[in-house]
């Protein structure tokens, strides 16, 4: 089980990693591999684009528009092949990219489970960011509750019996 964590990273006075650190030991708890976009700045970046590609947005548009070409492909293609959910964290900074709102738009497209934890009241969400979550939560406590019931439940063995007795009975 892959978990994607989108939300912003560009306008983030902290590149939205303070979140991401903070929620995945928990999702790792659950035994669930996280993806942190955040996290990942290399990507699939040469080391000149890497250093460089952010400068480039006010020197060279054209140069930063083909990095930046690179990196949503690669994101989005973490989405579409290897991811099973989404926990999107939706507040001020994320309403003002646009990231979030296409990783979301393209999860909810290919049937990807999005959990959207929003930081504003669901009257100030977009509806259309509404209408790709799957859930909404008012916090990560209460995201975490139903993950724990919605995927600790799902992981855990379906018997009880000793794996010796399994094994002895010629059962895998």
């Amino acid at each position: 089980m892959l978990v994607y964590l989108s939300g912003s990273i560009e306008l983030s006075p902290d590149r939205g990693k303070a979140w991401r650190a903070e929620l995945t030991p928990f999702l790792k708890s659950l035994g669930h591999e996280v993806y942190d976009p955040a996290g990942d700045e290399r990507k699939d970046l040469s080391d000149n684009e890497l250093r460089n590609f952010r400068a480039w947005k006010h020197s060279d548009l054209p140069r930063f528009q083909q990095v930046m070409r690179k990196i949503i492909a690669y994101d989005l293609d973490w989405i579409e092949h290897r991811t099973d959910y989404i926990v999107a964290y939706w507040d001020d900074f994320a309403t003002r990219g646009a990231g979030t709102q296409a990783e979301l738009s393209f999860a909810h497209r290919h049937g990807i489970p999005v959990y959207l934890v929003s930081a504003m009241p669901v009257a100030a969400v977009s509806g259309w960011m509404l209408g790709c979550a799957t859930e909404v939560f008012m916090s990560f406590e209460s995201l975490k509750a139903y993950l724990r019931e919605r995927y600790a439940v799902a992981d855990a063995p379906l018997t009880t019996e000793p794996l010796a007795q399994t094994q002895a009975a010629g059962l895998p």
